[in-house]
């Protein structure tokens, strides 16, 4: 699977959300659970969903209750983004079981679940950054700065796609490999946070 179909999986995602276009919608069922198109579908629908709740909590006029429910819903969302980035790593790294590196084979810094991250959020990037240029109100000025803006998002793209289909390449013959890594994120353990662990000895 190529980074190219990857990012038409992400994109299926983005316009599938804005459909209903609300922090609140369902997920369509469009691959079958368990899939690597069903986690990089869902992987990007979190994004999209987090993306427009970042959007929400900074508004002026926010009542301090839901900024509130909408900051530890993000957290939340923080944690199943995660969890889902390291699904597709382990998904990846069982299809390469049968893979031996290459003497002197050499480890990526970046996994490739992480590396499809930074493109699923350059997507929604992407998809925004057209969305403006596309404003009635928009003045000529904010339109130039728009697109100049987006055509470097357009060469990252490219670049991304490149990087993606290098690194898996690499694995597939052996010039890599791959370990697999938890995030080993705190914030949300009640045993890890001290806020919380504190809070439950009051």
């Amino acid at each position: 699977m190529n980074a190219t179909y990857i990012n038409s999986i992400f994109n299926q995602s983005i316009n599938d959300y804005h459909i209903q276009d609300h922090v609140d919608a369902q997920m369509p069922l469009k691959f079958e659970k368990g899939s690597l198109e069903f986690l990089l579908y869902q992987k990007n629908w979190i994004d999209t969903v987090q993306w427009h709740l970042e959007d929400i909590i900074r508004s002026p006029e926010i009542n301090p209750s839901e900024l509130v429910a909408i900051k530890r819903r993000i957290d939340a969302s923080n944690q199943h983004r995660t969890d889902t980035v390291e699904q597709i790593d382990e998904f990846l790294y069982n299809n390469l079981s049968g893979v031996t590196p290459k003497a002197g084979a050499r480890l990526n810094s970046e996994t490739p679940a992480w590396l499809l991250d930074r493109m699923s959020i350059l997507q929604l990037k992407i998809y925004h950054f057209r969305e403006q240029i596309n404003r009635p109100e928009i003045s000529e000025t904010q339109k130039a700065s728009v697109s100049h803006k987006l055509a470097v998002l357009l060469v990252q793209e490219q670049d991304l796609v490149q990087c993606y289909d290098e690194l898996t390449g690499d694995l597939q013959s052996g010039d890599k490999y791959m370990k697999l890594y938890k995030q080993m994120k705190m914030y949300n353990d009640p045993n890890l946070n001290p806020v919380l662990y504190n809070q439950s000895k009051a």
